[in-house]
């Protein structure tokens, strides 16, 4: 038998397998560039779920000491702060990723007032994986249903959307918990709270919310969300709402806290 026939083939299936690898290696690539997108903080080119680099991940001001009844940032060793041991909110708890400074706060604005809702998405995911672990950890308690703080029906009008709905439908999404979607309604239009003191916060919260599906929140336990917690007076005033139509607990979850006094 002539051994040219075998060098043949041998070439054939040299040829075929470098030409299998070389499609592999192919579908690989292409997959890596679709996959890939730049990091929302940098720019960075990243291939992840989340559109956010290791680097400036790490970098976000992460609250890592908050008072555990309204997540104040507090010294460390601390477990409450100064305001919580005179008088409690009327929460139970409260939960926020991030301390309210740059980029945090510059994140959340471009997300609030500029329509810009990649960075509320990205913040969102990342909260739900914070709460995940708070969960796992036995620090939090996992609610029966979230509720966004709802906004006055002129300013949704003026803004198109409201931001704390907007986190609290990606909670529940990556959360697995059940969303509640009109069980609270706003029935009194209040001033912009940026800029007011903590007792005018409170007194412009003043019976501005009303539970208009009292047997959706009866007995259950309630996490309330909302894009930052500064003095507390608006997630306060629906948590008064809360347990007065029944509520056997109410939390709250933020995105992020100030450092602003509650006193």
């Amino acid at each position: 038998m002539s051994k040219e026939p075998l060098k043949t083939y041998a070439q054939l299936h040299i040829i075929q397998r470098f030409m299998h690898v070389s499609v592999r290696r192919l579908k690989i690539r292409l997959l890596r560039l679709w996959l890939s997108k730049a990091c929302l903080l940098c720019d960075a080119a990243i291939i992840d779920e989340q559109p956010i680099c290791e680097p400036c991940k790490l970098d976000l001001p992460w609250l890592q000491h908050g008072c555990q009844f309204c997540a104040l940032p507090v010294p460390a060793g601390e477990r409450s702060c100064h305001q919580c041991q005179q008088q409690l909110q009327p929460f139970r708890q409260a939960a926020a990723a991030w301390s309210y400074d740059f980029p945090v706060n510059t994140l959340i604005s471009r997300f609030k007032y500029n329509s810009q809702w990649p960075y509320g998405r990205l913040l969102a995911q990342m909260l739900a994986e914070y709460l995940e672990f708070q969960y796992q950890e036995a620090r939090l308690i996992r609610p029966d249903f979230l509720l966004a703080v709802p906004l006055a029906n002129k300013r949704q009008r003026q803004r198109g959307y409201n931001q704390a709905q907007m986190i609290a439908q990606w909670l529940s999404r990556d959360l697995h918990i059940p969303l509640l979607y009109k069980a609270a309604q706003r029935i009194r239009y209040t001033s912009i709270q940026q800029g007011l003191t903590a007792s005018q916060r409170h007194s412009n919260m003043r019976n501005a919310f009303r539970i208009v599906q009292p047997e959706q929140v009866a007995g259950q336990h309630i996490a309330i969300v909302d894009d930052v917690l500064t003095t507390g007076a608006t997630c306060a005033a629906l948590t008064r709402s809360l347990l007065a139509a029944g509520a056997s607990r109410v939390d709250v979850y933020c995105l992020a806290r100030t450092g602003f006094a509650t006193g």
